[in-house]
């Protein structure tokens, strides 16, 4: 074989590396936009689980809000420890507030006992050599929900019977007056309703807050 037989094979050769060189950079950048689009999501979910356990964590909270202990009556306490006058106040405004703390927006639903939040990020996953990636943004959703913790053992009679007949009687007692006692995780928790004590520590002690499928 001659030498220049043996340049024209190098020669024919080189455009084939060349493009195969090519090929592989661009299967680089490609497998690099699909980490970046994946870290976009992961930051989305992130800030999605935070934004929903902060807004259900915060009707949580205002468990009380708005509540006359006192007035309640033995079926108002079993509701309550039952989480069904929740109302949900607050919840998606902390939700938007998590959600800006994590560089996104938040859309909430409050239906409680369940928070949804959906997240949108403000950054997108970057320019690169897939076109429009520039302006895709990370989203994703969550669910938080509030569960007792809790169960009502008894609760004071709003009309306890008279022991003998008196011409005078006097105003029957409040229904709270009597104290109210739950059951908690096996313990007993006693609860003087005149005195109940910081409201926000008295319903995480009723209400646990997780996020859900």
């Amino acid at each position: 074989m001659s030498l220049r037989g043996l340049r024209d094979d190098r020669g024919q050769a080189f455009p084939i590396y060349a493009v195969a060189v090519v090929g592989l950079l661009f299967a680089a950048l490609a497998f690099f936009v699909v980490g970046q689009a994946g870290v976009t999501r992961s930051n989305a979910q992130g800030a999605a689980d935070a934004a929903a356990l902060a807004a259900a964590g915060e009707a949580r909270d205002n468990a009380f809000l708005g509540l006359d202990l006192l007035s309640l009556k033995p079926t108002d306490w079993a509701k309550l420890v039952d989480g069904d006058l929740l109302a949900g106040d607050g919840a998606c405004e902390k939700a938007d507030e998590f959600a800006a703390l994590n560089d996104a927006t938040a859309e909430c639903v409050a239906a409680i006992p369940v928070v949804t939040v959906t997240v949108t990020t403000n950054g997108t996953v970057g320019q690169s050599v897939v076109p429009g990636t520039e302006g895709i943004h990370g989203k994703a959703a969550a669910k938080a929900a509030i569960k007792p913790r809790c169960s009502l053992r008894s609760a004071p009679d709003p009309t306890p019977p008279a022991q003998t007949p008196s011409p005078t009687p006097s105003p029957s007692p409040s229904p709270g007056a009597g104290g109210v006692t739950f059951i908690c995780d096996g313990k007993s928790l006693a609860l003087d309703p005149a005195k109940p004590g910081p409201l926000t520590k008295l319903a995480r002690v009723l209400f646990t807050v997780r996020l859900v499928d």
